[in-house]
């Protein structure tokens, strides 16, 4: 599937649920289980690669381990990017095409503060000018981890999609709230959801275009690793 395939899937056919890989093993289960593109999770790779999440993982590490997922699977590959690592944005088009993935994730905060709107549409709109249509780009908005109001996602929503923004994430949205983002900015959103959450049923008839677990999936088996561990003893 190319990039435009990708991206056409956010506005017709059944909504996108992307439960997200962090290295190939884990990305050959879920395109074997049926998903029809591979979503990466920049935290969960991040701890595989010995790192935290925060944009502590050295650029090329995390790119390098985003072309190994590509390369590892058949279905398409859209990198959980965090804000960049600190890479220009015409580099960082130019490197993150050269993995194979057709899609990022970028988010607008940095060190838990969110960034200002303008200056994170213009890292957008320079990936877009760097990649044209050959990346999906999905803007992580993060009002909602900074306890920022409905109102101020709207706002930044709009101007990433003004941007060149294919899809928004206004990651951590209570369900009750997507409605009202998916009317009032436009275009699809991707909505976040974990094991235990509100279900893709109630995320999709809220609105939601598109639906990744970010780091749920791999904190949930790590988790339940913990608890085998006894046993093995």
């Amino acid at each position: 599937m190319s990039a435009e395939a990708f991206r056409a899937r956010h506005h017709s056919g059944p909504p996108l649920i992307l439960p997200n890989a962090w290295d190939p093993v884990s990305a050959r289960i879920i395109a074997a289980g049926g998903a029809p593109a591979i979503a990466t999770s920049s935290g969960a790779m991040a701890r595989v690669l010995g790192y935290d999440d925060g944009q502590l993982t050295p650029a090329a590490e995390m790119l390098s381990a985003v072309a190994r997922v590509v390369q590892a699977v058949e279905v398409p590959v859209t990198a959980d990017m965090e804000a960049g690592y600190g890479l220009p944005a015409k580099e960082f088009a130019e490197r993150l095409l050269e993995t194979g993935a057709v899609g990022c994730n970028l988010e607008d905060s940095l060190a838990d503060e969110l960034v200002d709107p303008l200056q994170f549409a213009d890292y957008l709109a320079e990936v877009r000018a760097t990649a044209g249509a050959d990346l999906v780009i999905n803007a992580r908005v993060d009002t909602f981890l900074t306890q920022g109001t409905p109102a101020d996602a709207v706002a930044r929503g709009r101007i990433y999609r003004r941007a060149g923004a294919d899809c928004i994430y206004p990651i951590f949205a209570p369900l009750d709230v997507l409605p009202e983002l998916v009317s009032e900015i436009g275009g699809p959103i991707n909505a976040h959801a974990k094991p235990g959450g509100p279900t893709p049923a109630e995320l999709i008839a809220a609105g939601a275009h598109r639906i990744s677990y970010g780091t749920s999936v791999h904190k949930h088996l790590m988790d339940s690793l913990q608890k085998l561990l006894p046993s093995l003893q």
